[in-house]
């Protein structure tokens, strides 16, 4: 790798995801984050392009990258022939890192350890530290699944923040613990009509990603909300399917309820 491709993967990690550099040689470029734990090995192809390699701090990364990016899987890594295109595997893989189990919740931890520590002291367990950590990990729940997602609608597509909502599947309450809260398999990011009534168990999906509507949504309302019949998850993996059929039980309770 010659000093020019060395100065521009530094510049491309810097600008998507990772801002620092580790190693810078021949070889190759090292990269990390202070952001999340994942690196970024890139190295010269023979003729023209870079190879990416990375070193995972969660299981979940390279499957997800390698189900993304499956047209660039190339030598255990990903290759791809130009800075472009190795920004668009920088910035997904950084945001992926962010979002995925665990980064989110020790992102979690401290921010809540930051809150509290400026509460009055004697508040320490109390009503206030409970919404405390509430606040603060809805926020982080709604960050990591903008991460997952791209910041577009798990179904439609539709990529305007200030109308999508992240979706338990599992809700918040009835989470066994912050792990469960956090975990961006635990929902989806939905367009506000999508998410009231996934919230509401009034819509639901099955394994293959396609959505349920309840009897308790007459033919026209369905209509009216935007519901088509073809209406699928844009990619659904093996993680949200465990949460995916909590959520169905009560979607099926409902759903018979009505019948």
């Amino acid at each position: 790798m010659n000093p020019l491709q060395r100065a521009l993967v530094e510049k491309t990690g810097h600008d998507h995801g990772f801002e620092h550099v580790l190693a810078s040689s021949q070889e190759g470029v090292t990269l990390a984050s202070a952001r999340h734990a994942a690196r970024a090995r890139v190295s010269a192809l023979p003729a023209s392009g870079y190879l990416l390699h990375l070193q995972a701090a969660t299981p979940a990364l390279l499957p997800e990258m390698q189900r993304s990016f499956a047209q660039a899987l190339h030598a255990g890594g990903f290759a791809v022939g130009n800075e472009a295109a190795l920004a668009s595997l920088l910035g997904r893989s950084a945001s992926l890192a962010r979002a995925l189990p665990s980064q989110a919740a020790l992102d979690f931890e401290a921010a809540v350890s930051s809150q509290l520590a400026q509460l009055p002291a004697g508040l320490g367990g109390t009503e206030v530290e409970r919404l405390v950590r509430q606040r603060v990990g809805q926020q982080k729940f709604r960050a990591a699944m903008l991460d997952y997602w791209g910041g577009a609608c798990a179904v439609t597509g539709l990529a305007l923040p200030a109308v999508l909502r992240a979706s338990h599947a599992k809700p918040w309450a009835e989470c066994a613990n912050d792990a469960e809260r956090l975990d961006v398999f635990n929902g989806f990011l939905l367009v506000a009509n999508l998410d009231a009534l996934f919230d509401r168990f009034l819509i639901s999906f099955d394994d293959a990603g396609r959505l349920l509507a309840s009897s308790a949504l007459h033919v026209d309302d369905q209509r009216r909300l935007g519901l088509q019949p073809d209406m699928t998850l844009r990619w659904l993996g093996e993680a949200h399917r465990g949460y995916l059929a909590w959520h169905r039980r009560r979607w099926e309770e409902g759903t018979r309820c009505w019948r």
